[in-house]
């Protein structure tokens, strides 16, 4: 933490809905620079905070989010990172939750605030989330704990009423203003009259180790879900994909697939091959347990391992971040049932 009274917060403009302006030809929404959507919010400065900004050039939509852009999220946040207090991410919201789970694996030793927060509508409009979002996004950065030190130390999410941990979050709705949710893992502060944190679900670290960013994500990994009528040269043709050294199999229920033969014999051929198969359910709530049904027990013995309950987001980041690392399989496979960030529950 900084000596100074005044919370010094660094804000890190990326693009998307919440700072967009309407193409007054086109009517589609735009990216626009940081000063628009500042004008747009006066009641910043009330804060009393020191708040500088930098910005993505040119903002970007995050549709067209990529491996690159996450890499100059790390490393702005490290060249800075003794010079804030805490630091807020404005973000689109497609992609929200896959930037806040790569983060929360490329910043390891976190031990201050990054909030990432954005808006359905834009902040020029008159009905708009986004003031409120980036206000109280500022307000989370700068909170301080008896302690002294950050009250949120890890990559969190702030959305409407709730603060949710990043890697445990998912976009539920395109059209509501209460966006994200994580299903598997409480909020981290529920937003109303006051900002109430809760304390016992805030992630602290265990060691006094100083900050270390990871910038190398390896993108050779895939997600495959599965459906009825996945037929088995659909699923050889994508288990052979070119270069892949992961997969993350979107399965049924709590880890349920096909139990034919050609099924179990092409995962556990892609097994063999060296791919790293991981299993996470498609489902909201709950996670995997393979030893429920023969289904997912005969997965476990192809070789799949267990995503327990990780979001489908913080499944493909986190092998992204493993393979990245230089890792052979079975160093991967050993992290893959290791809780990194707080991103898995794990008995």
């Amino acid at each position: 933490m900084t000596t100074k009274q005044r919370p010094r917060l660094l804000i890190i403009y990326t693009g998307g809905t919440i700072g967009m302006i309407e193409n007054p030809v086109t009517h589609a929404l735009q990216p626009f620079d940081f000063s628009h959507l500042i004008d747009n919010v006066p009641k910043v400065k009330m804060l009393g905070y020191d708040i500088d900004h930098i910005q993505f050039n040119p903002p970007i939509d995050s549709s067209n989010m990529s491996l690159e852009h996450w890499r100059d999220m790390a490393t702005a946040i490290e060249q800075h990172y003794d010079d804030y207090d805490g630091f807020v991410v404005l973000h689109g919201t497609d992609t929200m939750s896959f930037t806040a789970s790569a983060l929360s694996f490329m910043l390891e030793n976190l031990r201050k605030p990054v909030i990432i927060t954005g808006s359905q509508l834009p902040i020029g409009e008159v009905r708009t989330d986004g003031e409120e979002n980036l206000i109280t996004a500022l307000q989370v950065a700068a909170a301080i704990g008896r302690d002294g030190e950050p009250m949120i130390q890890e990559v969190a999410i702030l959305f409407n009423d709730s603060l949710w941990r990043g890697n445990r979050s998912t976009k539920m709705s395109a059209d509501n203003f209460n966006a994200f949710k994580s299903n598997n893992y409480p909020e981290l502060a529920r937003i109303g009259l006051s900002i109430t944190f809760m304390e016992k679900n805030l992630y602290r670290q265990t060691n006094n180790e100083p900050l270390k960013v990871h910038k190398v994500l390896d993108p050779s990994v895939i997600f495959i879900e599965l459906y009825p009528g996945l037929c088995e040269a659909t699923l050889r043709h994508m288990l052979n994909t070119p270069y892949i050294k992961g997969v993350v199999l979107k399965t049924y229920g709590a880890g349920n697939a096909p139990s034919d033969a050609w099924f179990i014999g092409a995962i556990r051929d892609a097994v063999e091959r060296g791919i790293v198969v991981l299993n996470v359910t498609q489902c909201v709530n709950g996670g995997v347990n393979d030893t429920l049904y023969e289904t997912g027990n005969t997965l476990s013995a192809a070789g799949v391992v267990s995503g327990h309950d990780m979001t489908s987001e913080a499944a493909i980041t986190k092998l992204m971040f493993l393979f990245g690392l230089g890792l052979d399989r079975d160093a991967v496979l050993r992290e893959l049932n290791r809780d990194l960030r707080g991103e898995v529950s794990i008995l």
